[in-house]
C-alpha cells in the first residue's frame, strides 16, 4: 500500500505536556474484581463506593514509583529521568497521531453528533467502535516510541516482564491509564536497579504491541490510520500502521575490525565480501534502490560454512569493517547487528518477535545494513525436528518468509550472513535461500601458514623470516583465480561420477541444452536439487559477470560516485560488466553442488548413526528383558 507521508507539528505534541505530566503523576485505575486478578494486585480494597465487591481501583503514581527504584537516593537517576521523560513526550505524540486519526476518519462528525444527542443506535456502535481504534493507535503509538527510545540502552539477557491483562481500549485515556497501570505494577514487582528498570520497559511495551496485533482484525477504520506515516521528526520517529519500529540513528558498533590483509586463506570468501561491502554501498538513499539489485548480481543472503577454527569470525569483522569505514566516508547510516542462541526464549512467541525485528532494523531501507546469524543450526530449527525448540522453530518460519517470501523486496541496502560449522543441520529449505556460498577453508598452503604465524604472533620477537616474502600469496586476484579454476570440475565424489557420465554421453558442455542435461543429472543424483538452486546459481553467476574492479577513489571521495545520482551511478557501473561465460557457469554450478552434496552426505550419515544408535539400544534393551526372564 501507498502511504502518504504526515508531519505531526511540534505544537499539536507539546499541547499534550500538561494533561500527560497529570496522568504520569496520579490517576485511580478501576478492574473488576471478580476476575482472577494478578498475583501482585490481589487484596487491594474497593475505592468504589457502592459498587458492592464488583470493582476495585488503585491510586497509580508511576512517576514516584520510579522515582522508587533507589531508596536511599531521593533524586531520580539519568536512567529513570530518561524513562519518566520518554513516557511525557510518548503519552503526548500518540495523543496527537490520535487527533489526527479523528480528523481523518469519520469519527471527528460522529463526535460532533454525539455532543448535539444526535446519534442514533448504529451510528453509537460506529462511534465507539472507531473510539476503540483510536485507543489502540494511541498505546501502539506510546510502546513504539518507548522502544525506540530506549534500545540503545537495552542489554541483553533482561528479564521480561509479566504478560499483559488489564489492557483496556474503550477509549485513548483508558487505554493509556490501562497501559501504566500495568507498567507500574511490572517495575513494583521485579525492578531493582536501572538496568532492571530498561529491561523490564522494553520487554512490557514489546509485549504491548503484540496484544495490539492480536486485535487489530477486529478494529474498524484501519484503512485510514495504515495508509499514512506519521513523522516526528524532532525525535526520529514514525508511525507507519501497527509496525514496529526501526531505529534510524547510526548504531554502534561494538567489534575490533579486521584488515582485508589480516584474512590468511579464505580467498574466495574474502573477495566476494570485499566486493559486497563495495556493492552495498552503491545504494541510493533517495531512489531506494541500488543499480546492483536492477542490474543482478546483487548478494542478499549468503552461507559461509567451515570448520570450527577457520577463520568464519574474521570474515565477518572484515566485511563490517570495510562497511564502517565506506559509511564514515560516505556520511550514511551503518547498522550490524548478530542474532544468536541467546535470542531464542522459552516464552511462547517471543523468538519468532525477536526474529522479526532483527530482520526490520537490517532491512530499514534508511540504513546500510549487515545481518549476521551466527552458529544458525542453533539458532533456527529443522521442521519436523522433534528436538528443535518452539523458539527455534518460529525463527525458521520468519527467516523462510523474509529471505524469500512473497512480501521479500531486495532493495540493495543490506545484506545477510549466515553462518554454521555445520550447514548439514540447518533446514534445507533455508539453506537453499542462502543466494551465494561463501566457503570458510582458512588456511590451505604453506605460504598461509607462514603468514598466519607471523600475524599472530605479533613484532616482539626476532626470528627470520627465511625465505619467502610474508602476505605476498594473500594477493587477491591471483588467490582468486585460483580458486574459482579449482571448481572446473566436481570436487565430491558422487558429483564427479555424475559429471563424468554426463559429459561421457553428450561431450563438452558447452551450451546450454548440454549445461541443462548436466542439471537435470544432479537433480535426479540428488532430489534436494531443485530449481531455487538454480536460481542460487545464475545469481552466482550474475556475481562473477559483476566482479570488477571500482576504483578506489570512488570509495574516498563520495562526490565521485557514492553522491552522484542513481541514473549516474547505474551508468557508470553497467560500461563495467563483464559478459557471461561457459566456464563461469560450470564453476558455480560445480561450486553450488559440491557444497549441497557435502551437506547431504554429512546429513545423511548422521541420519544413519542415529539410527544405529537406535537400534543397538534396542538390541541391549531386548538382551536386557531376555535375561530377567
Amino acid at each position: 500500500m501507498n502511504k502518504n507521508s504526515f508531519e505531526i507539528k511540534e505544537s499539536d505534541i507539546q499541547k499534550n505536556y500538561v494533561n500527560a505530566h497529570a496522568t504520569l503523576e496520579s490517576f485511580s485505575f478501576s478492574f473488576n474484581a471478580d476476575k482472577d486478578l494478578p498475583p501482585s494486585q490481589r487484596g487491594y480494597n474497593s475505592g468504589v463506593s457502592g459498587a458492592g465487591a464488583s470493582t476495585k481501583s488503585k491510586r497509580v503514581q508511576i512517576m514516584n514509583t520510579i522515582q522508587g527504584i533507589d531508596e536511599a537516593n531521593p533524586i531520580a537517576s539519568i536512567t529513570q529521568h530518561q524513562v519518566m521523560a520518554s513516557l511525557l513526550r510518548g503519552i503526548s505524540i500518540a495523543s496527537a497521531i490520535a487527533e489526527r486519526f479523528e480528523k481523518q476518519s469519520e469519527f471527528g462528525r460522529l463526535l460532533e453528533a454525539k455532543r448535539a444527542n444526535r446519534l442514533g443506535q448504529e451510528e453509537l456502535s460506529k462511534f465507539n467502535a472507531l473510539n476503540e481504534t483510536r485507543a489502540a493507535i494511541t498505546a501502539h503509538t506510546l510502546a513504539s516510541f518507548m522502544v525506540q527510545q530506549l534500545a540503545d540502552a537495552l542489554e541483553q539477557g533482561q528479564q521480561e516482564s509479566d504478560d499483559i491483562q488489564w489492557f483496556v481500549t474503550k477509549s485513548p485515556l483508558d487505554s493509556i491509564k490501562s497501559v501504566l497501570f500495568e507498567l507500574d505494577t511490572n517495575i513494583d514487582n521485579y525492578v531493582q536497579d536501572d538496568k532492571a528498570l530498561i529491561g523490564i520497559v522494553v520487554s512490557f511495551f514489546n509485549k504491548i504491541m503484540d496484544e495490539i496485533s492480536m486485535r487489530r482484525e477486529g478494529l474498524l477504520g484501519l484503512g485510514v490510520f495504515e495508509s499514512f506515516t506519521y513523522e516526528i521528526k524532532q525525535d526520529g520517529f514514525e508511525v507507519s500502521g501497527f509496525e514496529r519500529p526501526n531505529s534510524l540513528t547510526k548504531a554502534k558498533v561494538d567489534m575490533d575490525f579486521v584488515k582485508p590483509h589480516q584474512v590468511v586463506g579464505n580467498a574466495i570468501a574474502k573477495h566476494q565480501a570485499m566486493r559486497l561491502a563495495r556493492m552495498m554501498m552503491c545504494y541510493d538513499f533517495e531512489r531506494q534502490l541500488n543499480p546492483f539489485a536492477e542490474l543482478g548480481g546483487f548478494i542478499f543472503t549468503f552461507l559461509g560454512d567451515g570448520n570450527p577454527g577457520t577463520g568464519k569470525t574474521t570474515v565477518i569483522k572484515m566485511m563490517a569493517g570495510l562497511l564502517n569505514d565506506y559509511c564514515q566516508v560516505a556520511n550514511y547510516p551503518f547498522y550490524y547487528e548478530n542474532f544468536g542462541p541467546d535470542r531464542i526464549s522459552s516464552y511462547q512467541g517471543t523468538s519468532g518477535r525477536n526474529a522479526k525485528d532483527f530482520i526490520k532494523s537490517i532491512t530499514n531501507p534508511k540504513v546500510i545494513g549487515f545481518g549476521t546469524i551466527d552458529d544458525i543450526d542453533q539458532v533456527a530449527g529443522k521442521r519436523g525436528d522433534k528436538q528443535s525448540s518452539s523458539g527455534q522453530q518460529e525463527v525458521t518460519a520468519v527467516l523462510m518468509e523474509s529471505f524469500a517470501g512473497a512480501n521479500t523486496r531486495i532493495l540493495g541496502n543490506c545484506s545477510f550472513g549466515l553462518f554454521s560449522n555445520f550447514p548439514e543441520n540447518v533446514d534445507d529449505a533455508l539453506r537453499q535461500r542462502a543466494g551465494s556460498r561463501f566457503l570458510i577453508d582458512g588456511p590451505q598452503t604453506y605460504e598461509d601458514f607462514v603468514d598466519i604465524l607471523s600475524l599472530l604472533l605479533g613484532n616482539n620477537h626476532d626470528i627470520p623470516t627465511g625465505d619467502i616474502e610474508l602476505f605476498i600469496t594473500q594477493e587477491i586476484k591471483a588467490a582468486v583465480k585460483v580458486g574459482y579454476e579449482k571448481h572446473n570440475f566436481p570436487e565430491e565424489p558422487r558429483l564427479k561420477d555424475v559429471y563424468a557420465t554426463t559429459v561421457e554421453q553428450i561431450g563438452k558442455l558447452d551450451d546450454m541444452a548440454k549445461i541443462g542435461r548436466y542439471l537435470k543429472a544432479i537433480q535426479q543424483a540428488e532430489p534436494r536439487f531443485t530449481g531455487r538452486a538454480v536460481k542460487n546459481i545464475t545469481d552466482a553467476v550474475k556475481v562473477r559477470s559483476m566482479d570488477f574492479d571500482m576504483p578506489d577513489e570512488w570509495f574516498e571521495d563520495p562526490a565521485l560516485f557514492l553522491h552522484k545520482s542513481y541514473d549516474e551511478k547505474l551508468e557508470m557501473l553497467k560500461a563495467l560488466r563483464q559478459p557471461i561465460t561457459v566456464e563461469m557457469v560450470l564453476q558455480e554450478i560445480n561450486r553450488y553442488s559440491d557444497s549441497e552434496f557435502r551437506y547431504a552426505a554429512k546429513s545423511d550419515e548422521a541420519a544413519i548413526g542415529e539410527l544405529v544408535r537406535d537400534y543397538s539400544l534396542r538390541q541391549q534393551a531386548e538382551q536386557r528383558i531376555n535375561n530377567k526372564s
